[in-house]
């Protein structure tokens, strides 16, 4: 026979942990625990969508409809109830302690069960007393009412647990993208670091040679020059010390050959580094007082402007609205109002106010500047060579057109949708960088020396630079674009 201990333990199993009834049609889930069906599907429906289905009473995960019905658990609840039995029955009835008696009663005041002695006691005769299985469902009840806000209090804890590892989860994609961008931005820093130094070192190594080249050449025509003095020294000397007949002997001659004698200069030499090293000195300068992304760009603009262009503007191409400077100079361009009569040739732009530069890019890196100054409105990049001069197009890359612009007091590069430019300092002058092998259009605000944008993408096609002073606005942008020109040794600054 089974000892009370091992019946009450049975008793436990037969329980459903939701109504804490015997259990009716009991089933069992993934994590062994069991429970009446009704009680479990009634669970599972009040689940809000999007909450993790969890076991009521381990949290365990699990799908939905994901129990088997417990035919040997079912058996067993039955032969308790032919029994007579009651849950929580079938452990050892407890004793008063005091009196001997069964605890039959439950003292409402004191919150403790009492046997019929204990009532009639002063301690407990003035309170409400009940029999302990009316007392017992009461509280059952109770309990089974606080279980549902309970239950809905952990499913609201567990959906946002859920939300926060998802943020997290999110949250450190983010990181690891930004830390692949930052390794991946520094690496492209690194490698144009590599090969600017091979430049620099083979630009100064050519120059060093040159220069020792002209100066050695110097070098041998002056002693060459020493040589001949020092002859003409010595004939002259001998001369003197010969008797007076010989010494008269064609001594006006010998005067005239002495005198007509000068030393050539040697060819001016300079010893002055280029000045295309000064950007590497100001770069230097650059790293002791930034750190960052900061330094990063402004490095890539110290190493653009190794690559300046000497761009002018092809009238082949301008819009008849476009007035260009007169004579070689071309690096000024204007709107006016009166259309030009122009010829209608198949590289014009009729539609938009567009003139193109007349150099080609292809697979090299270009740098320039075009002053923009006060200008109210204007656009500035670069596009296809082949784009289409007659036609309404959207000047978006998709078009061919890498552009960015000042329009209505915004500044936004052209793409699709638009994107807003930063501006912390007015751009009075822009850079444009091109680096055609790596699929890169960047501008510069070279008035602070931030970076404004870059366009990403490949090139397969040939370039050009692109140019649009827009309207005059009733005069308030009748200023013209102008591009910089590029000293005779660049590595200063462009504009005055």
């Amino acid at each position: 026979m089974a000892s009370p201990a091992t019946a009450g333990d049975i008793e436990d199993e037969a329980i459903c942990s939701i109504c804490l009834e015997y259990l009716t049609e009991p089933v069992t889930i993934v994590c062994g625990h069991n429970f009446c069906r009704a009680c479990l599907s009634q669970y599972c429906a009040e689940k809000r969508a999007g909450t993790p289905l969890t076991c009521p009473q381990c949290r365990a995960q699990l799908q939905k409809r994901e129990f088997r019905p417990n035919t040997q658990l079912n058996n067993i609840v039955q032969k308790l109830k032919q029994l007579g039995l009651k849950p929580g029955k079938g452990q050892k009835e407890e004793l008063c302690e005091r009196h001997q008696e069964a605890l039959k009663l439950f003292c409402e005041g004191d919150q403790t069960l009492i046997c019929v002695i204990c009532r009639e006691s002063r301690a407990h005769r003035a309170h409400t007393v009940v029999p302990i299985e009316e007392a017992a469902q009461e509280y059952k009840e109770k309990l089974q009412g606080v279980l549902g806000p309970l239950r809905k209090e952990l499913e609201e804890a567990l959906a946002l647990t859920s939300k926060e590892e998802k943020k997290t989860t999110e949250w450190q994609g983010k990181v690891k993208n930004k830390r692949e961008m930052i390794a991946g931005e520094f690496n492209k820093l690194h490698t144009l670091l590599r090969e600017e130094e091979q430049m620099l070192l083979q630009s100064l190594e050519e120059e060093e040679r040159e220069t020792l080249q002209r100066l050695s050449e110097n070098v041998t025509k002056l002693s060459q020059q020493s040589s001949s003095l020092q002859q003409l020294i010595a004939e002259r000397e001998e001369k003197c010390q010969q008797p007076v007949a010989e010494l008269l002997k064609d001594v006006k001659s010998t005067l005239s050959r002495s005198e007509n004698v000068k030393l050539q200069e040697p060819e001016a030499v300079s010893t002055d580094l280029k000045n295309m090293y000064t950007i590497f000195l100001d770069m230097r300068e650059v790293l002791k007082r930034f750190r960052g992304e900061k330094v990063a760009n402004e490095l890539r603009w110290f190493f653009a402007k190794l690559y300046l262009l000497d761009v002018t503007l092809d009238p082949d191409t301008a819009n008849p609205k476009l007035i260009l400077s007169e004579g070689l100079d071309r690096k000024h361009v204007r709107y006016r109002d009166k259309r030009q009569d122009l010829p209608n040739n198949p590289e014009r732009f009729d539609n938009y106010l567009i003139v193109l530069g007349a150099e080609g890019l292809g697979g090299r890196r270009r740098y320039w500047e075009v002053e923009v100054g006060d200008k109210t409105g204007w656009d500035l990049g670069v596009c296809r060579e082949s784009v289409s001069r007659k036609e309404w197009v959207t000047l978006t890359p998709e078009d061919g057109f890498w552009v960015v612009g000042l329009w209505n007091g915004e500044y936004k590069a052209r793409t699709s949708p638009l994107t807003p430019l930063p501006e912390s300092v007015r751009p009075r002058r822009v850079g444009i960088f091109l680096d055609y092998e790596v699929g890169e259009v960047s501008f510069y605000n070279v008035t602070d020396r931030s970076h404004l944008f870059t366009f990403t993408g490949t090139f397969s096609r040939m370039l050009r630079p692109y140019f649009s002073p827009w309207f005059n606005a009733g005069g308030t942008n009748a200023a013209p674009l102008i591009i910089c020109p590029v000293p005779a040794q660049a590595g200063g600054n462009l504009c005055p």
